[in-house]
This record gives structure tokens, C-alpha cells and sequence, in this order.
């Protein structure tokens, strides 16, 4: 005999660590996350209480009439989940519903999403908080945004509602010159000793102008040594707007790699410690930067610009240099980079020069 259709109802999951709701359509179960865990119940009751009322009323809902929280947790059941960096929509939306969960859709003012950037800032160093930089909590904005938008779409709402961002940050220059590169790799070798995994991280992170975590994921099935191959994208990722792509290997790179090669096991990690992966490399690098005496902030993630910007110093098409580094879209390559080719404007100056 078949269980009689409870209705929607809150159900604990524990590898979402909320509660959600629960229910069966056409025979099917659905559920929807309701942003809040334990403790947290009697809010999640409410939530419960708004989805039935929703579920009763069909139909898009005017922007006032439409919880925040609802839109986000929407937004997260999906869409989060289907993207590579769901666990940063997630952190995003957790900190978003803090703040927004009982306004509702017709709150959303420009006055209000500067007074959540202050929110931000005043929670520095507590457990919402990791980075209260303007470009941090913009990207919260703009996941709200998308939310909304999502919502829209999805006919919940009648009409979707304008979200203030704050202007972006310029895009950090700082790049290693020829000189500062050979120093750091210098330093790097004085620290590895016998092991040498971040002198090979740091010609990873140059010769294939890849990010930390593509290099610290990459296993050896993804390394082509015979063709010269190195697919940055593991089995089973999505290709993102943060791509990983398939790149030839340079032959000074191949040469270290061939050697790492003999020190690895078919399946398991380029880089690793006892056979495991190395969780981050930021404490040997910051230790070899110190003992280069670079100045500046140079992290990681200065590997792939300075890559970047050697190719455009050498003439290599904007075109070329976006592929290389997996951008979506020339734009990006050419707002950042466009202005170390040799090249730039150089349009402008031969037309002058002709008049």
C-alpha cells in the first residue's frame, strides 16, 4: 500500500547541513533548500509556511510580495549546485541571507546595498567574514542580482528589480620582470631541498599560466608526456568561465615533468606529498618570495598574470594569450593585458604619422 502524500514538509540533510522542503509532484519527489540549519528552525518553519502559500497562490508574485531568502534558496536548488564553484555560491548566499533573508524583492534599493557592503565591513574577522574588500562583497551583490534574475525567468516574479554594484577594483599589475622570475626559482630551490615541489609549481604556474588550484588537482592521466599535452580540466569538471584548458606543454617545462614523472604513480598527483595531494603551497611560497626580497604582493596567482603579460610583451595575440589562459571571451584578456603588447595604440600613432 502505497504512503500517503505527507504534503510539503521540512526534512533534515545532512550533507547540506539546512533543512529543506519536501514534497511530491506527479508522482516525483522535489525539494528546495530553505537557507537555514540547525537552530534554526523556527525560521525554517516560516520558510515551510511561505513555499505553501506560494504553492497555493500560482503565479509570478509582485517583487513585494516575494521573500529574499525564497529567491536565494531557488537560486541555489537550480543553479548553485551545477556550477564548479557551488561551495562559493553557497558561502555567498549564507552570508546574503544573514542580512537580506526577511526583506523582501521591493527592499532591494541602492541605499540598501550600500548599507549591506557597511554590514560587511563591520563583521571583518568574524565567522561571516574572510575578506571584506569592496570586490568581495560586490560579488555577493552580484549573486543576488543573478538570483533575481533567475527568479524572473523562472515566472516567479512579475518583474525583476535593479541591484547596485559597487565599481570594481582595477585589476592588480603586479607582475614579475625576466630577473624577479629567475630569483624566485632561485629561492624556491634553496627551500625544496630534495623534494623540489614548489620549484615544479612555480614553472607549472608560469609555463602554463594556470591557476594554484588547477596545478595543485592535476593528476598524471591528464599529463600527455609522449605528444606533449596537459589537459588543466579534470575528468568530470564542467568547463566554467573559469576555464582549464588543453594546452601543449613548453619543452623547458616537459623536461621537469618528465623527471617528476618518475617519482609519481599512474593515477595520482603531479604534485604530492607521500603520494596524497598537497593541500596549498601559499606558506613555501611566501618563504621563497621573502628569501628572493621581491617587494610588492606577490602571490600564487602572479605566476599566470606574469605569464600573461610576457606574451603580450612578446607580441602574442590577445586572441592566442585568451585561449591560453581559458578566458571566455577576448575582453577580459584585452582589458588586462592589451597594454603590455607592443602594439597598443599603435594604430593611433601610424595614422598621426601619415597626416
Amino acid at each position: 500500500m502505497p504512503k500517503p502524500n505527507r504534503g510539503p514538509h521540512l526534512h533534515w540533510r545532512d550533507d547540506r547541513n539546512q533543512w529543506v522542503i519536501r514534497w511530491f509532484e506527479h508522482g516525483k519527489q522535489r525539494q528546495k533548500g530553505t537557507g537555514f540549519g540547525r537552530g534554526q528552525e523556527a525560521e525554517a518553519e516560516k520558510a515551510l509556511a511561505r513555499f505553501i502559500l506560494d504553492t497555493e497562490k500560482p503565479g509570478p508574485r509582485d517583487p513585494a510580495q516575494r521573500k529574499i531568502a525564497d529567491v536565494l534558496a531557488a537560486y541555489a536548488d537550480e543553479h548553485g549546485e551545477s556550477t564548479s564553484c557551488a561551495w562559493q555560491i553557497g558561502y555567498q548566499i549564507e552570508r546574503l541571507v544573514e542580512y537580506w533573508g526577511d526583506l523582501n524583492v521591493a527592499d532591494i534599493t541602492e541605499a540598501a546595498c550600500r548599507a549591506y557592503g557597511e554590514w560587511r565591513k563591520a563583521h571583518k574577522g568574524t565567522k561571516h567574514e574572510r575578506d571584506a574588500s569592496t570586490g568581495t562583497w560586490g560579488n555577493d551583490l552580484i549573486t543576488l542580482g543573478a538570483a533575481i534574475n533567475h527568479d524572473f525567468r523562472k515566472g516567479r516574479l512579475t518583474r525583476t528589480v535593479f541591484v547596485w554594484k559597487p565599481q570594481r577594483p582595477d585589476a592588480r599589475d603586479r607582475w614579475l620582470t625576466r630577473k624577479e622570475l629567475a630569483k624566485l626559482l632561485r629561492a624556491a630551490r634553496k627551500i625544496d631541498r630534495s623534494r623540489w615541489h614548489l620549484t615544479l609549481f612555480i614553472l607549472m604556474g608560469y609555463y602554463l599560466a594556470a591557476r594554484k588550484e588547477a596545478i595543485l588537482s592535476l593528476r598524471w592521466p591528464q599529463v600527455d608526456l609522449e605528444r606533449g599535452r596537459v589537459d588543466l580540466n579534470p575528468p568530470g569538471r564542467p568547463r566554467t568561465s573559469k576555464g582549464r584548458p588543453l594546452l601543449p606543454i613548453p619543452n623547458r617545462l616537459l623536461t621537469f615533468l618528465k623527471l617528476a614523472r618518475k617519482k609519481g604513480t599512474d593515477t595520482g598527483f603531479v604534485l604530492h606529498y607521500h603520494g596524497g595531494p598537497i593541500k596549498d603551497i601559499r606558506k613555501s611560497f611566501t618563504k621563497a618570495v621573502k628569501l628572493a626580497g621581491l617587494e610588492g604582493k606577490v602571490t600564487p596567482h602572479v605566476l599566470r598574470h606574469t605569464s600573461a603579460t610576457h606574451m603580450a610583451e612578446a607580441g602574442v595575440d590577445m586572441r592566442v594569450i585568451s585561449l591560453y589562459l581559458g578566458h571566455t571571451s577576448t575582453k577580459i584578456t584585452e582589458r588586462v593585458y592589451a597594454k603590455h603588447s607592443p602594439d597598443y595604440l599603435s594604430a593611433a600613432t601610424r595614422f598621426f604619422d601619415r597626416r
